[in-house]
């Protein structure tokens, strides 16, 4: 790909894209990728594929499949993959890069909100107004993200079997993806071109990358990713609040299969209990903050970054460690990102044509419906009751609230937002934006919830 210049969209057919044409998208991507990776996926299709055309239906799909088996957050992956499509790798990390600096740039200033003045009306009242909004967002997304995966009755049995396996058994988020690769796989057997969950891609490459381009890229990025933690570790020592999060986050940085919500027990267990970086409840609010900011929902572990440093701040004042353990955290989460996509994306994309790897690639974004609408009907009930208990159907556990707990004020907010978004068309910025401002508005009436 030419490092510059208009190049040919993929597959050498449609428009070319600009440099500063891609770039004005990426910071639309950016500004808009609210609600979680449902949204943000959606966000994704609808500039790359509905708006702009740069991307065959079919081949966002295989991108999408594949960022779906890696850990970290997926839809970062995918910009950054798509960008890598359309610049080389350049193009990979403005895309990535510009898909992290909201949410990075937003959590700190809330963050430092939150120290500063988390007991006013005003900053309490726009954290408890924009959650309720992100539900209309996200359930958007999951119909969004239906209609171009559910292309059959299979697929759709696919969905649905992921649905229940996470939401009724507990299956972990990489037994579901393996099986639905394997469901896939042996649907297709055997049947003609594309199979029964979708057609095979033709637009595809059959040239492979050399192995050892694929060794020196990912020599390259792991460089990148742990030489500042080893620079920190000789400065500082192993003790040091910056290494232990910085050790810490790398290591959840390659277990996050399934995304933030598949890891963060484990990630809240350690930073509360092992390590005392912050209070229960404070993790909580760090998880308001990611979800109501655009960016991945894992930047939450900035968050958790911003008060461990800030608690232990050293020689230094508590501000500018908590700004360099923010740093810290976000540079060891998405690292390993780029290099799993300027690694593996190429291997990907010259298996296109490759139709049990395809087809096995369809189970999976099949099943990715069912694991998001899991994660939509989770932030629901958390959302809108203060209370939900877990009841058993024989081998089954399902959460269902309590009832007495509902909140009607989220409830508000959350019908108000789906009204705007669904009857009158209102964006996605827009919704949220109300969500805030009825949210200041009942607690600066006094209508908020009693802490």
């Amino acid at each position: 790909m030419s490092p510059g210049g208009p190049v040919p969209a993929p597959g050498g057919r449609g428009p070319s894209v600009s440099n500063a044409e891609a770039l004005r998208a990426w910071v639309r991507v950016a500004l808009n990728s609210f609600g979680g990776p449902a949204g943000q996926i959606a966000v994704v299709h609808r500039i790359v594929v509905e708006e702009k055309r740069w991307l065959s239906e079919e081949r966002f799909l295989h991108a999408l499949s594949y960022c779906m088996l890696l850990p970290g957050p997926e839809a970062q992956q995918l910009a950054t993959y798509v960008g890598w499509l359309l610049h080389g790798v350049r193009g990979g990390l403005v895309a990535g890069c510009l898909f992290i600096a909201p949410g990075f740039l937003s959590i700190l200033a809330l963050s430092l909100l939150y120290v500063g003045f988390r007991e006013t009306p005003v900053v309490a009242g726009l954290f408890y107004g924009v959650k309720p909004a992100v539900i209309a967002v996200v359930i958007s997304a999951v119909l969004r993200l239906a209609r171009r995966a559910l292309t059959g009755p299979a697929a759709v049995a696919v969905a649905g079997g992921a649905l229940v396996a996470i939401l009724a058994f507990g299956v972990s988020f990489p037994l579901v993806v393996l099986a639905a690769a394997l469901t896939g796989f042996l649907l297709d057997r055997g049947r003609a071109t594309g199979g029964v969950l979708g057609s095979s891609d033709a637009d595809a490459d059959d040239e492979r990358p050399s192995l050892t381009s694929v060794i020196g890229t990912a020599a390259l990025w792991s460089a990148i990713w742990l030489t500042p933690l080893a620079l920190l570790w000789i400065w500082l020592g192993p003790g040091h609040v910056f290494v232990q999060e910085g050790l810490f986050f790398s290591k959840a940085a390659v277990v996050t299969f399934g995304g933030a919500y598949s890891v963060l027990t484990y990630v809240a267990q350690q930073a509360v209990e092992t390590f005392r970086w912050l209070e229960p409840g404070q993790m909580l609010d760090g998880l308001g903050m990611a979800e109501t900011t655009p960016g991945p929902l894992i930047q939450v572990v900035q968050f958790v970054g911003f008060m461990g440093a800030y608690d232990s701040p050293g020689s230094l004042s508590p501000v500018v460690s908590a700004v360099i353990g923010s740093i810290v955290t976000t540079w060891v989460t998405f690292a390993p990102c780029f290099l799993f996509i300027f690694a593996g994306a190429p291997f990907i994309e010259s298996l296109r044509r490759n139709r049990p790897i395809s087809a096995a690639l369809r189970g999976i974004t099949a099943a990715v419906v069912g694991v998001v609408l899991h994660l939509a009907i989770w932030f629901g009930l958390h959302t809108l009751f203060g209370q939900v208990r877990s009841v058993g159907l024989g081998p089954a556990s399902i959460l269902v609230p309590v009832p007495s707990t509902l909140d009607w004020r989220s409830s508000s907010i959350a019908l108000g937002a789906c009204f705007a978004l669904f009857r009158l068309g209102a964006g996605m910025t827009l919704t949220l934006a109300g969500g805030a401002l009825m949210g200041i508005v009942l607690f600066l009436l006094g209508g908020g919830p009693t802490p």
